[in-house]
C-alpha cells in the first residue's frame, strides 16, 4: 500500500485523510503541533514539518493547509528536498478526461471540473465547487465549498473565492485577492483587493 504523508492535522488534512484512503493510500500525519499533539481522530501524528522536510523522498506528499501562501512555501520546501505530490480527488468529484490537473492539487467530494479547465500545483477545488469549462486555477489558489465559476474564467495565483461564491464567464479574479462567501462576481477583481456583496464591490480597507 502507498504512504501518503499529509503536511497539516487540521479538519482540512482530516478530510484529505478521508480521500486517500478512498484512493487506497495509507496515511500518516506531520504537524508542528508535534509531539503535543500526538494524533488527529484516529490517525497517529509521527512529527513535525522538519521531520518530513528531512525524509520527504521518502514519501508521496500532500500540504493539508488552507492558508494559500503557507501551502505554497511548503510544497516548494518539500518539493526542493524531493518530494512527490500526487492529485488527492475524491472518487466522487466529476472530473472530465479533458481537464488538466497538475501535482498537489486536492479536489474534495462533489466537485465538478468540465473539459479543458486547467487546474495548477497546490489548488484546493473544495466540496461540490464547480469549475466550469475553460476555467484556469492558477497556482495555490482555494475554491471553497460550493463555490461556481462560470465558463472561462481565471483565478489568480494564491487567490481565495469564497464558500457560495458565483464568478461570471470569462471574469478574472487576480492573485492574491479575495471573494467574500456569497459574493456574486461579474467584473474582473484586481489583484490583491478583497470583494464582497451582490454584485460584489472592492472592500476599502
Amino acid at each position: 500500500m502507498r504512504k501518503l504523508a499529509i503536511l497539516g492535522a487540521s479538519g482540512h488534512g482530516k478530510v484529505v485523510a478521508d480521500i486517500a484512503e478512498l484512493n487506497g493510500y495509507d496515511v500518516i500525519f506531520f504537524d508542528d503541533a508535534f509531539p503535543t499533539k500526538e494524533k488527529v481522530e484516529h490517525w497517529q501524528i509521527i512529527g513535525c514539518s522538519t521531520d518530513l522536510l528531512n525524509s520527504a523522498h521518502d514519501y508521496e506528499i500532500c500540504i493539508a493547509i488552507g492558508n494559500n501562501l503557507i501551502r505554497q512555501q511548503k510544497q516548494v520546501q518539500l518539493k526542493q528536498a524531493g518530494g512527490r505530490f500526487p492529485v488527492i480527488a475524491h472518487p466522487n468529484a466529476a472530473i472530465s478526461r479533458y481537464a488538466m490537473i497538475a501535482e498537489g492539487a486536492v479536489v474534495m467530494a462533489g466537485a465538478t471540473i468540465n473539459a479543458f479547465a486547467q487546474v495548477k500545483c497546490g489548488v484546493i477545488v473544495n466540496t461540490c465547487a464547480v469549475v466550469e469549462h475553460d476555467c484556469m486555477l492558477n497556482e495555490f489558489c482555494h475554491i471553497s465549498p460550493n463555490a461556481t465559476l462560470a465558463g472561462g474564467v481565471e483565478v489568480g495565483k494564491c487567490a481565495w473565492v469564497g464558500a457560495g461564491a458565483v464568478v461570471k464567464q470569462l471574469v478574472s479574479v487576480n492573485g492574491y485577492s479575495v471573494i467574500g462567501a456569497g459574493s456574486v462576481v461579474i467584473n474582473d477583481i484586481p489583484e490583491r483587493a478583497t470583494a464582497v456583496g451582490v454584485p460584489a464591490k472592492i472592500k476599502e480597507v
